[in-house]
């Protein structure tokens, strides 16, 4: 019943836009404007009839239209929480008030001004709800507080040249392992420029290796990479410098030099250094390695036993189930890790009940 109101509101208004127009082209024209003639009558009614039709039709596809347009409005409200909404409401704000201010001098440009003026004022508000509504989730104070966010969670770490040329710091990096922030100092990285210029062809590769290793390292870092601006004192040695950089700072050194950590430790600074972190990660058993374990359930494979070493390490052998209860001797086959853990797979050396457990049963 409503859509058809407004369809022949939309008719009745298209009606007396035609008279209107042919009245408004009458006076334009000098012609008195009076219903004396059938001439006259006739354009007034066929002006009429034309646009009443038009809009009428018309009407129809805009109602369609608004319907659907009003049903997406109404789903999406009902999915806005109201505090998305109060700060969309204050993006719209924002972006009509700045909106303004741009339009006041466009608007009084004959013809274009107030179009103009009104496209403005629609972009700059649909802008400010835009805007407001992806960043509802930010702290504005965070840009200003992260670098002390990240020296309270982390602290300063300087690197080494020889870890830079190294490499594995990229890939550690890379795991998110490490917290900070990493500075690579001024004089560390004049002394890769040196190397990287080399007429020897070994230390020339080891250089650019280095300059490579910190580009990718300054673009794929997680945290934040700081080139310090310390120049280099050419009658002092580049790691007395270091030393003395993270002295002032406060920082940790990344290093593989096992005489520059030392040194380090010696004055009190702590030192990282990646073959220390490597061996730590080393693992536990190798391919040939013989151990003692207890069979405790069957494993996937038919035959299979399972044991555990002391630190819940999973031992896979073969043909071992039958002794399901008992200390066997196990020959290490293969080293499985993964980001799960590490399983180890082995074979039987030979089956024996150890005194303990013959005591036990």
């Amino acid at each position: 019943m409503l859509e058809k109101i407004l369809k022949y509101a939309f008719g009745l208004t298209g009606a007396l836009t035609g008279i209107s127009l042919v009245r408004l082209l009458m006076v334009r024209s000098g012609i008195k404007v009076h219903l004396g003639t059938l001439y006259e009558i006739g354009l007034y009614i066929v002006a009429a009839v034309i646009l009443g039709i038009g809009m009428f039709f018309l009407g129809e596809k805009v109602i369609a239209v608004s319907a659907d347009f009003v049903d997406k409005i109404e789903e999406s409200l009902q999915k806005i929480t109201l505090y998305e909404l109060m700060i969309g409401a204050c993006g719209l704000i924002a972006g009509l008030i700045i909106a303004n201010l741009i339009s006041i001098p466009i608007v009084k440009i004959e013809l274009i001004g107030v179009p103009l003026s009104i496209l403005i004022n629609i972009l700059f508000g649909i802008c400010g709800i835009y805007f407001t509504v992806v960043k509802k989730n930010e702290n504005i104070f965070d840009g200003a507080l992260s670098r002390k966010k990240t020296s309270k969670s982390g602290g300063v770490k300087l690197l080494d040249t020889s870890v830079i040329i190294d490499g594995r710091i990229l890939d550690l990096s890379r795991t998110g392992f490490l917290e900070g922030e990493l500075v690579i100092p001024g004089f560390v990285l004049e002394e890769l420029r040196h190397l990287a210029d080399s007429p020897d062809d070994l230390i020339r590769a080891k250089g650019r290796r280095g300059l490579d290793v910190l580009n990718m390292l300054k673009s794929d870092a997680k945290f934040p990479i700081t080139i310090d601006n310390t120049e280099k004192d050419s009658q002092v040695e580049v790691d007395e410098q270091l030393l003395s950089r993270a002295k002032e700072l406060g920082a940790k050194i990344i290093t593989n030099d096992y005489n520059l950590g030392k040194v380090a430790a010696i004055r009190g600074i702590e030192v990282l250094n990646i073959n220390d972190l490597a061996n730590s990660m080393k693992p536990i058993a190798v391919s040939g390695e013989e151990m003692t374990i207890r069979i405790v359930k069957e494993g996937k494979e038919s035959g299979q036993g399972i044991g555990y070493l002391e630190d819940g390490t999973m031992v896979v052998v073969e043909q071992a189930y039958k002794y399901k209860g008992q200390l066997v001797d196990v020959i290490v086959v293969s080293v499985l890790q993964t980001s799960a853990g590490r399983m180890i797979f082995g074979k039987l050396k030979n089956v024996h009940l150890s005194l303990a457990n013959s005591a036990c049963e």
